[in-house]
């Protein structure tokens, strides 16, 4: 029994860390090769625990790995991109849909219309383009005259508004972050003092902002300080 319960810890990890090695990639935006890999090294990983050639799934593993950074590192060339990724596939141009483009991608009508929806352009006409993505993501570009105003259009300056950096997840100090903004436990046992927090355990989540350093704690229990 202990050595299959090693066995099983041994495989795991290793898988995890493998597909850790093939990148963030691998695990948020799958491609083909991203879903191929992650397939194989998980059905290699479990079959030893069923069988005993563990040696065999171990370099099974490994060789996948490889195989798959391999062809990570061949999508930065444009000529291995196309064959291993693909290529965009517009679906809509100037708010008409592209059936032929629709039916090699066997992508259906239901399916491009809920993405739409979703994105807030109920309305196709409204549309400039809309593009399958190699990863299976639909972009969307609306026509100019509907595209959201920025400030940039306005020509007018915005001010850096700061990033919250969390300082307290779930009752535990995150030094790290502190350390960003040139702060320390002592200063932020301070602030917390100030709104009235004494125990970290009342804190479900408290940030600050890395431009004028304001504390905001939640408690998780309706409660909000700032």
């Amino acid at each position: 029994m202990l050595l299959y319960a090693g066995k099983v810890i041994l495989l795991f990890v290793l898988t995890i860390v493998l597909i850790r090695l093939m990148g963030k990639s691998a695990i948020s935006q799958l491609t083909p090769h991203d879903l191929t890999a992650i397939v194989f090294v998980v059905t290699l990983a479990v079959t030893p625990i069923v069988t005993e050639q563990v040696g065999r799934t171990i370099a099974g593993i490994m060789i996948v790995a490889i195989i798959h950074i391999l062809m990570s590192k061949m999508t930065l060339f444009r000529k291995f991109n196309r064959y291993i990724l693909g290529e965009p596939t517009i679906l809509i141009k100037h708010g008409k849909i592209i059936k032929s483009n629709l039916e090699r991608s066997r992508f259906s009508l239901v399916e491009l219309l809920s993405n739409v929806r979703a994105a807030g352009y109920p309305d196709i006409e409204k549309i400039d383009y809309a593009l399958l993505e190699p990863t299976g993501e639909i972009s969307i570009i609306p026509k100019k005259d509907l595209a959201p105003l920025t400030p940039r259009h306005l020509n007018l300056n915005v001010e850096y508004q700061g990033l919250p950096l969390s300082v307290v997840v779930e009752g535990k100090i995150q030094e790290k972050n502190l350390e960003l903004i040139h702060k320390d436990k002592t200063w932020l046992m301070e602030r917390l003092a100030e709104l009235g927090v004494e125990d970290l355990e009342q804190i479900l989540y408290a940030s600050v902002n890395d431009k004028d350093h304001s504390l905001t704690v939640d408690t998780g229990k309706g409660e909000k300080y700032n």
